[in-house]
């Protein structure tokens, strides 16, 4: 088997749970589309997706984050935030300001050139998604996204339960 077949899906066998093996499809297939969107904005952009999706979060939201959201909706730590920001104000892509209320909490907004920025990768990147789901046809692409629905509602419903 040559290395690139190597993946999550390797190590089953015909006995194993259909429920697991769909799991370890599902993110094996996750991997591999991160994997190519994670390399394109390397080479393309000179980024990484931390910092992309930093900026998606910011450009959804022009009065700015506080840096704890920002760490809630992006799963992970406050020290990533800061450090990820810390580099994308360098930039001159974001800049920080003090809540007037609460000198102790700081709010992340995306400068006139970070949203220039954002915008330019933003457009490569769904152009990148639609060549790695050009596999499957508009109606193929509806029933999987139908089905991954259902299949969250279904989750979400376990979370609340």
């Amino acid at each position: 088997m040559a290395s690139d077949d190597l993946d999550l899906e390797t190590r089953l066998s015909d006995d194993d749970h259909q429920a697991l093996r769909l799991w370890l499809r599902l993110l094996s297939c996750t991997t591999r589309v991160e994997d190519q969107i994670r390399q394109r904005l390397r080479q393309d952009f000179a980024t990484t997706l931390p910092r992309f999706d930093l900026l998606a979060q910011l450009e959804r939201h022009p009065d700015g984050l506080a840096m704890r959201e920002l760490s809630k909706r992006l799963m992970v730590t406050g020290g990533n935030v800061t450090g990820i920001t810390d580099q994308l104000e360098a930039e001159g892509l974001v800049l920080r300001e003090t809540h007037p209320s609460d000198r102790r909490s700081i709010t992340v907004k995306l400068t006139p050139q970070g949203r220039r920025q954002f915008k330019r990768m933003a457009a490569t990147h769904e152009g990148w998604i639609v060549e790695l789901f050009a596999g499957w046809s508009p109606a193929q692409k509806t029933q999987v996204y139908d089905l991954l629905a259902q299949l969250k509602t279904h989750l979400a419903q376990k979370d609340n339960a």
